[in-house]
């Protein structure tokens, strides 16, 4: 009986160090995600911060949904553009998919993944074998996608998924931020130029 209560405590204290550090990095993820003036700033800040953050990411992107259209932005790397763009063209994909069904999408070996076929196809010939795609949304609106891609198989379990909302959750807010501070750049600048116009 005792060997068991050891073994139980032994875990509990081990899944308490690894949710306080988890905590930590999402507090300093809040923290840096503070939006930018520059909204290539915000999303480079996003990307950068998601592979440090998420278990498992070798790579990360960010699909924005601009007019019915998705845009990528700041991707980590030309492998991740490549694949964004991929997902873009053929209308398929974990990005697409977790923009339109409000999803998060993972799979561990996409070779094997018949989801996707014609992604996963090329996914795989350039050397990626898990992706992991969020949804970036605020109340009812979606702003587009977070993107990791690792050449690893099974690179993203359940843990890292659940990280991954987390985080998608606050560079959501941290995007819109950085939108609304563009806008009312805009705003201030055109009622500017009118004021001149009028003098």
């Amino acid at each position: 009986m005792g060997q068991v209560g050891d073994e139980r405590s032994s875990r509990q204290a081990a899944n308490s160090e690894a949710l306080g550090q988890v905590a930590h990095a999402l507090s300093e993820v809040a923290r840096s995600l503070t939006a930018e003036p520059d909204l290539h700033q915000t999303m480079k800040g996003i990307v950068t911060a998601a592979v440090a953050t998420i278990p498992g990411a070798e790579y990360a992107g960010v699909s924005l949904l601009e007019a019915g259209q998705l845009r990528t932005v700041a991707p980590s790397d030309d492998l991740v553009a490549r694949l964004d763009e991929l997902q873009h063209e053929l209308g398929e994909g974990p990005c697409v998919d977790a923009i339109a069904e409000h999803h998060t999408y993972r799979t561990g070996n996409l070779a094997d993944d018949s989801r996707w076929p014609k992604f996963a196809d090329t996914a795989a010939s350039l050397g990626v074998a898990s992706v992991l795609g969020f949804r970036l949304f605020a109340t009812s609106t979606t702003l587009g996608a977070l993107n990791l891609y690792s050449s690893q198989r099974d690179a993203f379990d359940a843990d890292a998924e659940h990280i991954g909302e987390l985080f998608a959750a606050h560079a959501a807010v941290a995007l819109i931020g950085s939108q609304e501070q563009a806008q009312l750049r805009t705003a201030l600048g055109t009622r500017d130029v009118i004021a001149t116009a009028k003098g």
